[in-house]
């Protein structure tokens, strides 16, 4: 089954067809998806109203539910409540209840408590990842105890465990992310059942991606360490479920899913440890740099607004505003990528045009005496007078939709603002792309280090480690005194100490991005926002520079790139190699020979939002024909290819470097 197309054919458009499918009592046809884990007879017949049942999960199922579906979602599909599972609830016993929660010790007791007290009339339980035999037999004889084995419906195994941030981006943990951090992979007292155990929640995730494409990938990956040892365990997961003819997850109506398709996807699983310069890179982009200087997470942006005192005083108030960001919006989805300077600019052209539709529903008003008029039922009541207002009127909810966008926007990128002005962010991100791409700074790191008004001292140790992490040739005499000034700055110096550990370590090893990997765009400075100014815009860009970046492959996006074009290269001979289609394997088993046109990359130990918007930029050119690392040649491929970008974590700089800091001090 290919992963081409929109909607339901993407990850996240499957995901969520799952979880609506779940909500309808799991019954098949109700939305023309059988959903992984649905085999099986059924009784219950499609409705065409949703029927009103009650939603119970944990945190994870929480993570899961947030980006995919909103309150209003919900309610449509009939979930009338929504709850923890582990809050305090009242019985409401004629209502059906729907669990959406991982088969923990925990959870189970929640649940066998739940039975004994008859909390609700029936129960349909739903694991976010199969429950084990033992833990089946557990429920069941909970369930027998409390005399409740004809109220529970049905158990089903959901293989949803994981997070769809974007249609083409997931990540495995988000509440509980520091189980599966670099920080957590990586600390010298991680012991083999701690180990396993993660290994195991990755596995477990990548498997679910899998069933929810319906599709088994071929499997690449580095060797020697967490990334081997994921695509090892994973290759043996599918292979054993493809095995089992009756009960495989990959078969459909009697075909086994991929067997007619022309394409495989593959799939790239790379560890953190191969590049950890791109995540302490500042960023440039309206996404990126929301996650890197604002909060934002599951794709909910909180910012912080000032408000006058309604005294007329001097003092203001503050309150904090959440703003959602998500498909919805076209907006962001087109712009979300963009270099900010050119999201100021855009925001302001959809504010002009708002303005301007404004002014012609007014002036329609004023025409036809019609200015005392607030009321729009009122214009409704007149409209069919004129084919011209009736189209104004008409458009007015969308109207109003895009004046709310356009104040959100507004807001959040002035909140972006503020932060590249108060800590020259524009500064930082062309020093590091100078230094990324070897060419001649024209400030030292010196010199922004003793400027006091130049960013923070963490933005100072941020370009400080990609300088340690990228420079070609180290004067240990500069990097010392580089590190007495920042020490002096307050900066935790720990995770400086852990990269030349590391770095000693990986220096024999060959398996990480050699300087010469990262070869950034560089940038170029351009007039400054003369159209922004002229206009009156909110964005006053005075003293930030209009920073444009020529289009580059970062690491990640160059190791995809070889490895889908099948090009001979060091990665394409050195990486591993799984088909577990293959259900006795050699050492010797045939490869793929043709390009692949999909892909699913996943970072073990956290993945970033640059490197997400880096494929994507990758994928957009190669429908364009454009190879981004040959200039001038074509791309093997004429057809669109198509990316996804996963990880187990999703980090920002500021997280990033807490871990290599706590790593720094575990060694001492």
């Amino acid at each position: 089954m290919s992963m081409e197309g929109t909607g339901a054919t993407t990850l996240k458009g499957r995901q969520c067809a799952a979880l609506r499918q779940m909500l309808g009592f799991n019954q098949p046809g109700v939305l023309g998806l059988n959903g992984p884990g649905a085999s099986g007879a059924h009784s219950a017949t499609p409705t065409s109203a949703p029927a009103w049942k009650l939603l119970l999960f944990d945190r994870v199922g929480q993570d899961i539910l947030a980006p995919v579906m909103n309150v209003k979602q919900l309610r449509e599909e009939g979930v009338t409540l929504h709850l923890n599972i582990h809050s305090d609830r009242d019985p409401v016993p004629d209502v059906p209840a729907i669990y959406f929660c991982q088969a923990t010790d925990e959870n189970l007791r929640r649940i066998g408590e739940d039975l004994r007290l008859q909390l609700y009339g029936s129960y349909y339980f739903n694991f976010i990842s199969p429950i084990s035999r033992q833990k089946l037999e557990d429920l069941a004889q909970a369930a027998l105890q409390t005399q409740a084995v004809t109220q529970i419906q049905k158990v089903y195994d959901q293989y949803v465990n994981f997070i769809s941030m974007e249609s083409e981006m997931f990540c495995l943990r988000h509440q509980s992310s520091s189980a599966l951090s670099y920080h957590a992979l990586n600390k010298g007292s991680v012991t083999d059942t701690e180990m396993e155990n993660m290994l195991s929640q990755m596995v477990d995730g990548l498997f679910a991606v899998c069933v929810t494409l319906g599709t088994i990938p071929i499997i690449r990956c580095p060797k020697g360490n967490a990334a081997e040892a994921v695509a090892t365990r994973l290759d043996k997961k599918l292979r054993e479920n493809l095995r089992d003819a009756r009960n495989s997850l990959f078969v459909s109506d009697g075909i086994q899913a991929g067997q007619y398709s022309f394409y495989r996807p593959l799939l790239v699983i790379l560890d953190r440890q191969f590049d950890l310069a791109t995540p302490l890179h500042h960023t440039w982009t309206y996404q990126a740099l929301a996650h890197d200087v604002l909060n934002y997470s599951l794709n909910r942006v909180q910012i912080t607004e000032s408000t006058p005192s309604p005294m007329g005083g001097a003092r203001s108030k503050s309150k904090t505003r959440s703003c959602d960001l998500d498909s919805k919006d076209a907006f962001w989805v087109k712009h979300k990528g963009s270099p900010f300077p050119l999201v100021a600019e855009k925001i302001q052209e959809e504010l002009e045009d708002y303005r301007s539709k404004e002014e012609d529903i007014k002036l329609m008003k004023s025409e036809m005496g019609m200015d005392a008029m607030e009321n729009d039922a009122a214009i409704g009541m007149l409209s069919d007078n004129t084919q011209k207002l009736t189209s104004a009127v008409s458009s007015l909810p969308a109207l109003l939709e895009k004046k709310r966008l356009i104040d959100m926007h507004t807001s959040i990128a002035t909140a972006i603002l503020e932060q590249i002005k108060l800590r020259k962010l524009d500064v930082f991100f062309e020093l590091e792309e100078k230094i990324l791409s070897r060419q001649v700074t024209d400030k030292s790191l010196k010199d922004i280090f003793e400027d006091t008004e130049a960013g923070t001292p963490e933005d100072k140790l941020r370009i400080f480690l990609i300088y340690y992490l990228c420079a070609q040739q180290v004067n240990d005499q500069e990097i010392r005194e580089l590190e007495d000034i920042l020490e002096a700055n307050g900066c935790d110096m720990a995770g400086v100490k852990y990269l030349q550990r590391w770095k000693s370590v990986t220096r024999m090893s060959q398996q990480t991005a050699s300087a010469s990997d990262y070869s950034g765009g560089g940038t170029k400075t351009v007039s400054m926002f003369s159209k922004l100014m002229t206009q009156g815009s909110s964005f006053v860009m005075e003293g930030v520079k209009n920073l444009v970046v020529k289009k580059h492959n970062l690491p990640v996006t160059k190791i995809v790139e070889e490895l889908m074009e099948v090009r001979p290269g060091q990665h394409q001979d050195d990486f591993r190699y799984f088909d577990p289609k293959i259900l006795r394997p050699t050492d010797n088993i045939p490869r793929a020979k043709n390009p692949f046109q999909e892909a699913i990359v996943f970072m073990v130990g956290g993945g970033n939002y640059i490197e997400y918007q880096n494929l994507m930029d990758y994928t957009q050119q190669a429908k364009s024909g454009v190879n981004l690392s040959s200039v001038g040649q074509q791309s093997m491929s004429s057809h669109g290819k198509r990316i996804i970008y996963g990880c187990s974590t999703l980090v920002n700089a500021k997280q990033m470097m807490q871990q290599l800091a706590e790593l720094g001090h575990e060694m001492t």
